[in-house]
């Protein structure tokens, strides 16, 4: 039922899901060239899974939705928590940058989205390994290096 569509068959995730976060991933990138982008940046909200896929209008987003719901507690909750994570690393990152902007020192623009893009796409790697089967975590100690 799974094998013609988006839908990992073992874990029963799609990486889709992943194109909502991979399009704030380019507009933090882009922020310290062209900093009315962040205008753009804080319209950015979380989505659910299964919202993501009801707004996307695939033809298969049902079967996506009905999958997620039953995918094993293995994949999905780390999955979820990682999720979690990218939402606030996409908050606060919009937070800081957004201070940044108004800054005298450009390198803290700079530096604020390149470290929320940084964490980010980390966090989005980590959630396409689950999505494909395997359990990595990044683990607090990783975000703080990360954020240091």
């Amino acid at each position: 039922m799974l094998a013609d569509t988006n839908v990992n068959t073992d874990t029963f995730l799609a990486t889709d899901y992943l194109n909502h976060f991979n399009e704030i991933v380019m507009l933090l990138e882009m922020i310290p060239d062209m900093p009315d982008i962040l205008e753009e940046a804080q319209e950015w909200c979380p989505k659910s899974y299964q919202q993501h896929f009801r707004d996307s209008g695939l033809s298969d987003s049902d079967l996506t939705i009905e999958a997620y719901e039953n995918a094993p507690a293995a994949f999905r909750e780390p999955f979820d928590e990682t999720v979690e994570r990218m939402n606030q690393v996409v908050i606060r990152g919009i937070e800081t940058i957004a201070a940044a902007v108004d800054s005298p020192r450009p390198e803290e623009l700079a530096a604020a989205a390149a470290t929320a893009s940084l964490l980010l796409q980390r966090l989005v790697d980590v959630a396409s390994a689950i999505i494909h089967g395997n359990t990595p975590q990044l683990e607090q100690g990783e975000i703080d290096e990360l954020l240091s």
